[in-house]
């Protein structure tokens, strides 16, 4: 007769037969710059995150870099927005000059960073916008040029999320065009409309000053629709593809792991995050067991990669679970 209680009957033979473990060099830990020597902005909605000044970011990748983490997700809030987001592609920019500064003392962390003009530009929105729509083709050109300055300055992958058709095919032919053949692409492939990223626009400053995202965005009652948007990634020359958010799409991640056999990034957003922070603090939930329970699903549905602003507090926890 079969008993599955048996394997389950103390702690040590759990831990023997688990199937999914977390780790930490599967975490990326995003990271919000300011274009400041010193400054460390609380973000009200995102208790525990900071805005950081160059001088604090460095702080941040040696607490990091000490706690086991080996990869961080950069992204940039400019002094200065206009209607093209020129700021996001300038050689001095601020994720351009925080990615120097990461190389130049922690040159062993890798470097991702979001390709994206929506906290560059004075609409909000992820592109070009004229008579009020966003345009494809043109964006394409500007995202291109941020990614070249993001390699030019020493990011090891960048990270495109505008879901611009064909942005993954524009960026890697510029890339290599201009010899940085070596630099990595993780595509926001299957990047949903969702209201789980109000939290994140607060501390990026990126929220549309007219309409919504809807029209590039993923509708999220569409699952065949992802497939479509990996698969033209993957073919274009992502070499990573990204689930975002996470918790409400581990369908998606787990339909994409077992179709395609590339690396799978999810995203743990900061709605998610947000939620979880704000019942811990009523004292509704056990924030640490609600979370490893949560990142190990995740893992669980297939994702190689976990993006979250939790990664520090885990690779604690992790050591004694």
């Amino acid at each position: 007769m079969r008993r599955p209680r048996r394997m389950r009957v103390k702690d040590s033979l759990r831990e023997l037969v688990r199937e999914t473990r977390l780790s930490v060099e599967n975490l990326v830990y995003p990271i919000f710059v300011l274009p400041y020597e010193e400054a460390k902005e609380p973000i009200d909605s995102m208790p525990g995150q900071f805005r950081l000044g160059y001088r604090n970011l460095l702080e941040e990748i040696k607490e990091i870099k000490e706690l086991g983490i080996k990869a961080v997700l950069l992204f940039g809030i400019p002094k200065e927005k206009d209607e093209f987001g020129s700021y996001a592609y300038d050689e001095n920019g601020v994720v351009q000059n925080a990615i120097k500064i990461i190389k130049d003392k922690f040159p062993e962390i890798t470097i991702i960073t979001d390709v994206c003009l929506c906290s560059y530009t004075t609409h909000g929105h992820c592109g070009i916008v004229k008579d009020g729509k966003v345009l494809n083709d043109e964006t394409l050109e500007i995202l291109s040029k941020v990614a070249i300055s993001h390699a030019r300055a020493g990011a090891d992958i960048v990270a495109p999320s505008a879901m611009m058709d064909h942005q993954v095919r524009a960026i890697r032919n510029a890339l290599d065009s201009e010899g940085y053949i070596d630099v990595g692409i993780m595509s926001y492939s299957a990047k949903f409309f969702s209201s789980f990223y109000g939290p994140f626009r607060q501390a990026a400053d990126s929220s549309p000053k007219f309409g919504n995202r809807s029209s590039y965005q993923m509708d999220y009652a569409n699952a065949r629709e992802a497939i479509v948007e990996v698969e033209m990634d993957i073919l274009e020359g992502a070499d990573i593809v990204m689930v975002k958010p996470a918790l409400s799409y581990l369908d998606i991640i787990h339909v994409i792991s077992k179709k395609f056999n590339v690396p799978i990034a999810a995203y743990n957003v900061s709605g998610e995050y947000a939620m979880i922070k704000s019942a811990s603090e009523k004292g509704w939930i056990n924030e640490k067991d609600i979370v490893i329970e949560i990142l190990t699903s995740i893992k669980r549905a297939g994702a190689n990669i976990i993006i979250t602003y939790f990664a520090k507090e885990v690779s604690k926890w992790i050591r004694n679970f």
